[in-house]
């Protein structure tokens, strides 16, 4: 039994390594994503920080505010969700590959 635990723990700290370096190496990369047909794009490390945001200037209009808001609120939203996503099947492969069935830990 005992040499069973330390299989099983020997396998957590592989699983912790491993997901530590994928986590170093997910935050260098970025995402992006697009509003407006692309007038508004936000780029997202993953990290899920806002690292760039571009706006045309032919979007701006002064008399529809709300429109550049909306627009800029969809880039970063989607940004941000394909950054979750990237981090989430970078962390899969992790757990999968060690042959560990983890529900709800991504």
């Amino acid at each position: 039994m005992a040499k069973g635990l330390g299989n099983l723990m020997r396998q957590a700290q592989e699983m912790q390594r491993r997901m530590a370096k994928v986590q170093e190496e997910v935050a260098q990369r970025t995402v992006e994503a697009a509003a407006g047909g692309g007038m508004v794009r936000c780029v997202v490390n993953g990290k899920q920080e806002v690292v760039s945001l571009t706006i045309e200037p032919e979007v701006v209009d002064p008399d529809d505010v709300e429109m550049l808001q909306d627009l800029v609120l969809a880039a970063v939203n989607e940004a941000i969700k394909r950054s979750q996503e990237m981090v989430a099947e970078e962390m899969g492969k992790v757990a999968g590959g060690l042959g560990l069935n983890l529900p709800g830990l991504f």
